[in-house]
């Protein structure tokens, strides 16, 4: 499956270790990858050739033999670095792009929910089954996400989940009632489901050690994109369209990037370490050697892939399993089974026994309790109370409704700017010390927010007379009774005059003897909020905090924790544990934070003690998973009662065949 690229005649010390192992020369370029692979050949190649024409006597030296030294061997490999980069750039962006959907989605429902709720006349209940009904189709499709990217692959998953993306958010551009919104949202949530479960695995497989936290937290800063650039859709159509229905535009454009991504998925690879996996070891190296510096560290990745294979084999039936040597000769020989290799094998197994297989193994049940922590831990610090209803939110401090949306999407550009400090950082501080610095300030940043709306409360004008209904409300921690403006301008058809709390509606009260309805000082549904300012200030804090560590973290620590036989199934319950999460919060928020259960204010502070516990167990339990191979971390959740990972290491024999099975 491998071609060769032109010999030019470039050794260095590697290529002699190699040439005794019997692995690839460094000049070896494979050009066939697998299911819509890089072709590189003439470009390398040609390449080469023109670095070798600047290498002529003037500047090239030979050693014994006429063999070109070491300043030609770097030329060599800083050409072919700059093609890996390239490369990997191009496969990062495309990946990421589902990400941008998770995130437009994400923001594009806050601003599209207040025109949608006035077009269909929604009540709040069913506003949080429209925004609920995505997430529990993305918790579920999550779930059969993970039999999806083992058996089909990480590749095929992802052109599902755009397809299905697209579907859906054509449904709700056409949107006809509140039971066609609901179908769509739940389309979309499907694709979602699948696509923020597999891009960050595809990447994190497909990745270099060294760089791999960078780009696996581009993915999730590709979906604070998708936030931003929801916001300024939602803000341009309210304003241009509002009452002509922009919102379909809103909800529709989504379409757009999801085609791009599915054209784009057409021509990449498939991840190496599914192939390898899935018994497509020549395949595999190909996929490797173009992403790789050099053909010896593709070869050793692979060896060390292939390391960890036969504890995958040993879950299936033994009879099922042979040798390297008689897997036989030919690219996409199966390596570790025949027929069939372990991944298929696997995903034939029943799901109760893949699960148990998965909880019996020691290493993957702590991982597993980890990685299923840290995205409950994500959701439960109210992250999408904010971008789900943060024009809601700002409407609470008393902003008018387009002042509302437009800071809505501009806030969200704050966590963009936390995400680029975290990728900026990852690799160089680590992924454990931004996880504890950001929870620290998010909990902060929730606190004050929820002081904001505590102050906004109790200093608003006094109320010294009420009428009717107006006198209380129901409350669970705290007593009920209006005392303030804010109290009662959060009483539905109640209004605020002079002092005196009384109903009426917009127009004003419906005894005009009470508070001439001409007058200037009615107030209905809003206060003066003196602490708006606050209230913008800590969500920015928030936002800007959370995008530097518990943004994109918990996705590139999971998708680098699990053993490769259980990845796929793992990744999926904690992706699932993710959606559960924000499904959970998502439709919980608009009813915890009401008067009559704990206020807004007692809802922040909730999730700001969430995060402050987060923090202490994060101290205590997270590693760090900086500079290491997905080999290696596997390692750090080990004990010394469980089976080492390089007990059932390849013999010498099989490590040669590796090259062998690419050519």
């Amino acid at each position: 499956t491998g071609a060769r690229a032109p010999s030019i005649g470039l050794y260095d010390d590697d290529d002699e270790r190699n040439d005794r192992i019997g692995l690839f020369d460094d000049d070896d370029m494979g050009s066939g990858s697998a299911e819509g692979g890089f072709s590189t050949e003439d470009e390398t190649g040609a390449k080469m050739e023109e670095m070798v024409a600047l290498g002529s006597s003037s500047h090239l030296s030979h050693g014994q033999g006429g063999r070109p030294t070491s300043w030609a061997a770097e030329g060599h490999r800083r050409v072919r670095s700059d093609e890996v980069s390239r490369r990997m750039r191009w496969l990062t962006g495309m990946a990421a792009i589902g990400g941008f959907l998770f995130g437009y989605d994400t923001g594009v429902i806050s601003g599209a929910m207040l025109p949608i709720q006035r077009a269909f006349d929604l009540t709040p209940s069913q506003e949080e089954v429209i925004v609920s009904s995505t997430v529990l189709a993305a918790f579920v499709s999550s779930l059969v996400g993970g039999s999806i990217n083992n058996s089909f692959g990480r590749r095929r998953a992802i052109l599902f989940a755009s397809t299905v993306f697209t579907l859906g958010s054509i449904t709700l551009a056409i949107a006809w009632d509140y039971l066609s919104l609901i179908i769509g949202r739940i389309i979309v949530g499907i694709g979602i489901g699948v696509a923020s479960l597999t891009t960050p695995v595809y990447i994190a497989e497909v990745a270099k050690p060294s760089m791999r936290g960078t780009l696996v937290t581009v993915n999730a800063l590709l979906v604070c994109v998708g936030q931003f650039t929801a916001g300024m859709i939602d803000g341009i159509f309210d304003e241009l369209a509002a009452d002509k229905g922009g919102w379909r535009f809103m909800l529709g454009l989504a379409a757009l990037p999801s085609i791009l991504m599915f054209l784009g998925f057409l021509h990449l690879p498939e991840s190496p370490r599914w192939l390898a996996a899935a018994g497509r070891t020549g395949e595999a190296l190909d996929v490797l050697r173009s992403m790789r510096d050099t053909d010896h560290d593709a070869n050793e990745e692979l060896t060390d892939i292939l390391d960890s294979t036969p504890g995958v084999s040993a879950m299936g039936d033994p009879s099922e399993h042979m040798s390297l040597e008689s897997a036989g000769s030919g690219g996409g020989g199966s390596v570790v089974g025949s027929p069939t290799a372990w991944g298929q094998g696997v995903s034939r197994k029943h799901f109760v026994f893949r699960v148990a297989d998965m909880l019996c193994d020691g290493p993957t049940r702590r991982a597993l309790f980890l990685g299923c922590g840290i995205m409950a831990l994500q959701q439960f610090c109210g992250i999408n109370t904010v971008m789900y209803y943060a024009a809601s939110i700002y409407e609470m401090s008393e902003f008018d409704e387009m002042t509302s949306i437009w800071l809505s999407g501009f806030t969200a550009l704050a966590q963009v700017l936390g995400l680029v400090l975290s990728i900026f950082l990852v690799e160089r501080a680590g992924r454990r010390k931004l996880v504890l610095v950001s929870l620290f300030f998010v909990a902060l940043s929730l606190f004050g927010l929820g002081l904001s709306f505590f102050l906004a409360r109790v200093l608003s004008d006094p109320v010294t007379i009420t009428q009717g209904m107006c006198r209380s409300q129901p409350a669970t921690v705290w007593n009920g009774i209006t005392k303030f403006c804010y109290d009662c301008a959060q009483m539905e058809h109640c209004g605020f005059c002079g002092g005196l709390c009384a109903e009426g509606d917009e127009h004003g009260p419906m005894d005009p003897n009470v508070c001439p309805a001409s007058s200037s000082d009615w107030v209905f549904s809003t206060c003066q909020n003196k602490f708006g300012w606050m209230s913008v200030f800590f969500m920015v804090s928030y936002l800007l905090s959370f995008g530097v560590g518990m943004g994109g973290l918990p996705w590139t620590i999971n998708s680098e924790i699990y053993p490769l036989q259980h990845r796929s199934l793992a990744v999926s319950f904690s992706t699932a544990t993710n959606w559960m999460g924000n499904m959970i919060v998502s439709a919980t928020f608009l009813t915890i934070s009401s008067d009559a259960v704990l206020t807004t204010y007692g809802a922040f502070w909730l999730y700001a003690t969430i995060s402050l516990l987060g923090l202490f167990w994060m101290f205590c339990a997270l590693p760090e998973t900086k500079g290491l191979s997905l080999e290696e971390i596997e390692d750090l959740f080990r004990n010394q009662n469980d089976v080492p990972r390089g007990s059932l290491q390849l013999g010498m024999e099989d490590k040669d065949l590796i090259a062998q099975l690419a050519t």
